[in-house]
């Protein structure tokens, strides 16, 4: 396996240096591109590490936070990875938050530093006024007071060598946070070992050679998935990696760059394969390079995944993983028999997890309960919450994760839903995503969602949020009926409702407690 040809010295310390030997093997390989800019791995090795000594050169030293308010670009991987040089923290932010997103993020990490595209340089201003701290800027583009992307790349040619920091296995490489879906975001601490172990994952989750791996990525680099495991993982391997910006999400783009550049790997979340398999010149476009299709985030319509299949002419996995986790600890690909629909497929060698019920106990294959692991991926805990980071963790190092799922006798796992989205309906538990598998398989149905809502006689009932497909127009009692036929009857909606779109995070989830907000 490729991972052997590493150093002992990039297996410890800075994983800044692991992608480092990477580019040393595959200096001329194509390493990123993205609207006509291209970098080689060399060029991303040195692009990064003068990033680096940009940094320091700007007053940062090792263990001070830099937050990252880019779009997709190489420039964002470039300003990453050249935090993690440099032994300064990146915490990735999503273009889309509003300038209260982004000060609470700044505050909580105390960023020195601030990288910024900039269009969204209004919104950084608000932030930045809006906390203690005074963050240096970085601006791609330009600006008055801040100091320009490439300028910081160039510091370090004019004023030192280029840097990468010594640090520690247990150092912190990495601070994103929770989507705060349910609450505060929090900051996770991922370290250099953390983001190493999720490295050599990109290893075992691939049966091609990195000279064959040309991977499209489209999901947010803000987000943990489409950083690490949809760009990072790829780059140390030595793979290609075409980037797309998910703000201008355009699936006939994303078909026509698969078969234009024969990519082999394609990873994205549900809603981007419905609007795949519903675009007009879906059947037009060459598919056949692929080799890998994943999907992530959020659960996939069986329908779709049967008709894009049946197009493209390869398997689609399904993957699962969180913040916490650093990336992905489930997948399809390479399970012993082959991806199984509706599961998350099988733990990562890294990974030793359990299914627990309420009082801890672990389950048999076949029930359902709490999925809890550990491994060497498994974030440190929580910015400055030590009673969060307490809870989160079992006496033993488990981490829970909050997510309901069941394993068969084959060891593959299906997720039924978050503990916390668990409808609790006349002594019946019902998970979401039973419901939501049953309403998809209408043909009227595009989208659909269940949360539970109160009911005075059941305490909660089912109700759907539903997206018709385009012409259709089916009534309640129709969708309704349906789910009568196909599912027990204390888990069919009791109520639908019929929505334009469903509210959804980056990452592709919905969104489930705004549902049920404007509900009441």
């Amino acid at each position: 396996m490729e991972s052997t040809a590493f150093s002992a010295r990039a297996r410890s310390g800075n994983v800044g240096r692991l992608y480092d030997e990477t580019a040393g093997t595959h200096p001329g390989r194509l390493a990123l591109e993205m609207d006509g800019v291209a970098y080689s791995h060399a060029e991303l090795r040195d692009r990064s590490a003068r990033f680096a000594g940009g940094l320091r050169d700007l007053g940062l030293r090792p263990g001070d936070r830099v937050g990252i308010l880019l779009p997709n670009s190489p420039e964002f991987v470039v300003a990453a990875l050249g935090a993690v040089k440099a032994g300064t923290p990146f915490t990735p932010l999503n273009p889309q938050f509003s300038p209260r997103e982004v000060a609470y993020r700044v505050g909580d990490a105390d960023a020195a530093a601030l990288v910024v595209h900039e269009s969204l340089l209004g919104t950084a201003e608000t932030a930045i006024d809006a906390v203690e701290t005074d963050p240096a800027v970085v601006v791609r583009g330009s600006a008055d007071g801040a100091t320009p992307f490439d300028d910081a790349v160039r510091f370090a040619d004019v004023d030192g060598d280029p840097t990468v920091v010594d640090r520690a296995d247990d150092d912190v490489a990495m601070q994103p946070y929770t989507s705060g879906t349910t609450g505060e975001p929090k900051g996770v601490l991922l370290t250099h070992r953390n983001l190493r172990a999720q490295s050599f994952v990109g290893f075992e989750r691939t049966a091609l050679d990195a000279e064959e791996e040309r991977f499209l990525s489209v999901l947010p680099l803000s987000h943990i998935a489409g950083f690490v495991n949809r760009t990072w993982q790829p780059l140390v391997r030595g793979a290609s990696v075409y980037l797309q910006d998910p703000e201008e999400w355009d699936p006939e783009a994303a078909m026509a760059t698969i078969e234009s550049e024969s990519i082999t790997k394609f990873g994205a979340v549900a809603a981007m394969y419905v609007d795949i398999i519903n675009h007009d010149e879906f059947g037009e476009y060459d598919l056949s390079s692929l080799q890998e299709v994943m999907e992530g985030g959020t659960d996939m319509p069986g329908a779709v995944q049967e008709r894009f299949e049946t197009e493209a002419g390869v398997d689609l996995f399904e993957a699962y993983g969180l913040t916490e986790t650093g990336g992905g600890t489930h997948a399809g690909i390479n399970a012993t028999f082959g991806p199984r629909p509706g599961t998350i497929g099988q733990p990562f060698r890294a990974t030793d997890c359990k299914v627990v019920d309420e009082d801890g106990e672990e389950v048999p294959p076949g029930e359902s309960g709490e999925l809890l692991v550990r491994g060497p991926h498994v974030m440190a805990g929580y910015h400055e919450r030590p009673e969060e980071t307490a809870a989160a963790f079992t006496d033993d190092g488990y981490f829970r994760t909050g997510d309901v799922v069941r394993r068969d006798e084959d060891n593959y796992y299906e997720v039924l839903g978050r503990k916390s989205d668990v409808i609790l309906t006349a002594g019946y538990n019902v998970y979401p995503r039973e419901v939501e598998e049953v309403l998809y398989d209408h043909p009227a149905v595009e989208d659909a969602s269940v949360v539970g809502v109160p009911d005075e006689r059941r305490g909660e009932t089912v109700k759907a949020f539903v997206v018709t497909a385009d012409g259709a127009d089916p009534d309640a009692a129709e969708i309704r009926d349906h789910c009568l036929k196909n599912a027990a009857p204390y888990k069919h909606p009791r109520e639908v409702e019929f929505v334009r779109r469903l509210p959804r995070t980056t990452s592709g989830k919905v969104r489930r407690f705004e549902l049920v907000s404007q509900d009441d």
